[in-house]
């Protein structure tokens, strides 16, 4: 397959390192980009009792929709890494036309096919997008500032908790269960436009010698810390979503909030997020990224056990909540920058197959979180812990941070 150019600008032969103003402009658009996609990603959670009384089918029904988007996660080692082929602003655009097509599909055939087939999509673009800017930022920032690349390209997660689904939120009582998907890809066109005039063009088969898909998989597999990474990332990632599938339940269930309001609650999340990323930002580089995971995962394992604890009133939920959410934001984020450096010859790859374990983690949770809601939140809340302190566990033997290096300009 060959893809145009998508753009009349030059083509970079080689990656120039980012600095300064240029740095901070194109983190900027990711950022805006990724909270766009996000949005549009995460907006099904809080209401998942609210899509499927409007669909007619049951929260199983919808449930089982997000595990199939994850499950598609699976296969992203051989859609992530094909940046290394086609470069990775060809990979970004491919997957924010896809997320595009996505949103505008429930909004012309509002049925529950449509919002599965809407799901998938909405992973694959995400697949794309995602896993080529971390190794664009791989390629272009010094590994001395990626804790603050990561930081600010992960304000994205936490922005559409934030603006996102409060917006959702609204739409859905006001308009229909279907009036966000449309409003997201509206936005989404006009982010498309803006990536495919600003960012420069970059040519794979010039830039640098880089691995076939096997044998990108065959370095990874051949480093130990490579692959406890990749276990830290599915156990993290799992126990979140063991909860993650079930709190807009608990939530309605226990404090009988309606739409509207679970999305203005939803804020709280957002905010506790953005301070994650705000920390992740301005500290792992000077703690050291390995530390910083380590104490992530600590006080992560630590936040699941206090959410049913405080979870006996409206305002104590939401405080847990808050907890819950920054420390997991805090822990994934912080092993963004320690990833892009575990195996710089295959990064694409590696960061295409954390993709996939973050993806085999949320189907895990998703598949075992409404099973254990019928003992309680509080069974939740134990399975995530155990499996964060698991984490921890592999991080402490097997995983040692790289020296630090430096991205030069060609």
């Amino acid at each position: 397959m060959t893809l145009p150019s998508t753009s009349n600008d030059p083509i970079d032969h080689a990656p120039k390192p980012l600095k300064g103003t240029r740095l901070y402009l194109q983190l900027s658009l990711f950022l805006l980009i990724r909270t766009i996609m996000n949005s549009g990603f995460r907006m099904v959670y809080p209401f998942i009792p609210f899509i499927a009384r409007s669909l007619g089918v049951t929260e199983a029904d919808v449930t089982w929709g997000i595990t199939a988007r994850s499950a598609l996660g699976l296969v992203s080692p051989f859609i992530g890494s094909v940046s290394d082929s086609w470069g990775r602003k060809r990979t970004m655009m491919v997957g924010l036309f896809i997320f595009i097509g996505s949103m505008f599909l429930v909004f012309l055939s509002p049925t529950y096919p449509a919002l599965i087939a809407s799901l998938m999509l909405t992973s694959l673009s995400k697949i794309l997008f995602d896993t080529s800017v971390y190794a664009y930022v791989g390629d272009r920032v010094d590994y001395r500032q990626r804790g603050l690349a990561a930081g600010i390209v992960e304000f994205g997660w936490s922005g559409a908790f934030l603006l996102g689904i409060p917006l959702a939120g609204f739409l859905f009582a006001n308009v229909g269960w279907y009036a966000p998907f449309p409003c997201f890809g509206l936005i989404a066109v006009g982010a498309f436009i803006l990536l495919w005039r600003t960012l420069p063009n970059d040519n794979p088969a010039k830039t640098s010698v880089r691995p076939s898909i096997i044998k990108g998989f065959s370095i990874v597999r051949r480093e130990p810390a490579a692959l406890a990474i990749l276990a830290v990332a599915f156990l993290t990632t799992a126990s979140n979503e063991t909860v993650n599938v079930v709190y807009g339940s608990w939530m309605e269930n226990s404090f009988a909030l309606k739409v509207a309001a679970l999305g203005l609650a939803s804020t709280v999340i957002g905010v506790s997020e953005l301070l994650g990323e705000g920390l992740v930002a301005g500290l792992v580089d000077r703690l050291g990224k390995r530390r910083s995971l380590a104490i992530g995962l600590v006080l992560y394992s630590i936040t699941c056990l206090l959410l049913p604890i405080f979870g006996s009133r409206l305002e104590g939920a939401l405080i847990g909540l808050f907890l819950f959410f920054l420390a997991f934001e805090f822990t994934i984020v912080s092993s963004l920058p320690l990833m892009t450096e575990m195996v710089p010859t295959a990064r694409a790859t590696l960061m295409a197959l954390g993709a996939a374990a973050h993806s085999l983690g949320r189907m895990t949770g998703s598949l075992v979180g409404p099973k254990l809601y019928d003992s309680g939140l509080g069974t939740n809340a134990i399975v995530a812990s155990v499996l964060t302190i698991v984490a921890f566990i592999l991080l402490w033997l097997f995983i040692k941070e790289r020296p630090q290096v430096v991205v030069e300009s060609a």
